[in-house]
């Protein structure tokens, strides 16, 4: 039994059966572990979610903060705006309800103890250990599939509060908890959020740095496999290995075997991919100051 673990597909249906083609993949015996962002900008993000629902126990999806997105405009208090095109056919489809349930009650996070891997989409902050991760991302769960999930929806966005301390509660709380696990890339060195910056390390004002290089990250000894940063692109880092490596943006759609000791990693080409014209138009401000443009269509 392999099992592979797949950056953001963001609705590339034709690429993902490219590679799982190209992997001989085999879910009566193999597995899958995806980083999230199943939908939005490829073509294909209605088949997407029908083919990794029947997949059933042989993969496991962490969610993201487009797939997040598209559970708001389903069901949250967002009705000003337009669903991305690319979303549309998820809305208007027979099978919505049934979909998006599933959607919505996927982790936030997953761990395996055997294989000693952490699977989330985008990163944890430096003052979280394991346990404290595991244990917010069920607090979002239960959130999430629990009876006011629409008021969650509704009220997620927002870049506030942006450092962690465990007297949070309430929708800070929840707010806080869904910012790390997926829209975080960089913050600074006391581990302040700083969700705003998106490009390529380098391109970061010196104050921040990369979330898997803060000092004293309690998370340090933990191996993660994490997604949504394709600015960043396919590689590893000490123990944390990032798998977005820009399918739609002109990039690869990437696996990686991560049940051998030395993992091995496959890329699909994506010839259909777009790549954007110049920088994206920057993000409005949405509900409680986020950028919606995180959750919708500029190039994150």
């Amino acid at each position: 039994m392999a099992t592979y673990a797949i950056g953001d597909i963001q609705g590339c249906i034709n690429e993902l059966h490219g590679l799982l083609d190209r992997l001989g993949f085999d879910p009566c015996a193999d597995r899958l572990w995806l980083t999230g962002d199943l939908v939005n900008r490829g073509p294909g993000s209605l088949e997407v979610l029908r083919f990794v629902k029947g997949l059933g126990k042989a993969a496991v999806t962490v969610l993201g903060n487009h797939d997040l997105h598209l559970l708001a405009l389903a069901h949250g208090d967002v009705a000003e705006e337009s669903p991305p095109p690319s979303l549309d056919p998820v809305l208007r489809a027979p099978d919505r309800d049934e979909v998006l349930q599933w959607l919505r009650t996927r982790p936030l996070l997953h761990h395996d103890p055997r294989l000693g891997l952490t699977l989330v989409h985008a990163g944890l902050p430096p003052q979280w250990d394991l346990t404290t991760a595991r244990s917010c991302a069920r607090e979002l769960e239960a959130a999430l599939a629990g009876p006011d999930y629409r008021a969650f929806l509704a009220a997620m966005y927002g870049d506030e509060p942006a450092l962690w301390s465990p007297d949070l509660d309430g929708i800070g709380r929840l707010r806080f908890i869904t910012n790390c696990l997926t829209r975080l890339r960089y913050c600074d060195r006391e581990g302040r959020l700083a969700l705003g910056e998106t490009g390529p390390p380098g391109s970061q004002p010196a104050s921040l740095i990369p979330w898997f290089l803060a000092p004293g990250r309690r998370s340090s000894g933990d191996a993660i496999v994490f997604g949504h940063w394709s600015t960043l692109g396919f590689g590893h880092h000490g123990n944390v290995w990032a798998l977005d490596s820009g399918c739609f943006w002109g990039g690869t759609l990437t696996a990686l075997r991560i049940d051998l000791p030395i993992p091995r990693a496959v890329h699909q080409p994506c010839p259909e991919a777009r790549r954007p014209k110049g920088r994206p138009e920057r993000a409005r401000t949405g509900v409680g100051g986020a950028t919606r443009g995180v959750y919708g269509t500029t190039g994150e």
